[in-house]
């Protein structure tokens, strides 16, 4: 076999990097029913708790959690419906600090939850 097919450590590490960064988006939701996140998905990540949950998962990612302007995040996880929560840059800083945030979430499927911070 010839050593053309062969990627050095390097390259190997440099793709991964890549791979990494690539994948670094905003994630809201996902996971499968038995897989979904109870934990920052990347570091820096903040996932809240979320009151009579039934599937619905709330992850605010260390990127948005500086924003200057006040942001969205729908929780719909793997619920079969969504809910939105806004969250405000000063409330964003407050997580951000490790303070404790409760916002309640849009009212869908006749039904709302509270979703805490920290």
């Amino acid at each position: 076999m010839s050593d053309d097919n062969f990627v050095t450590r390097r390259e190997f590490t440099l793709e991964w990097a890549l791979a990494v960064l690539g994948a670094a988006t905003i994630t809201i939701s996902c996971g499968g029913s038995d897989s979904m996140p109870t934990t920052p998905t990347n570091p820096g990540d903040e996932v809240g708790s979320i009151s009579a949950n039934h599937g619905h998962i709330a992850i605010v990612e260390a990127a948005r959690l500086t924003s200057p302007t006040a942001i969205s995040v729908d929780i719909r996880g793997n619920a079969t419906h969504p809910h939105l929560i806004e969250l405000t840059s000063s409330q964003l800083a407050m997580i951000s600090d490790n303070g404790r945030v409760s916002v309640v979430s849009s009212t869908d499927d006749g039904h709302n939850h509270t979703v805490t911070f920290n």
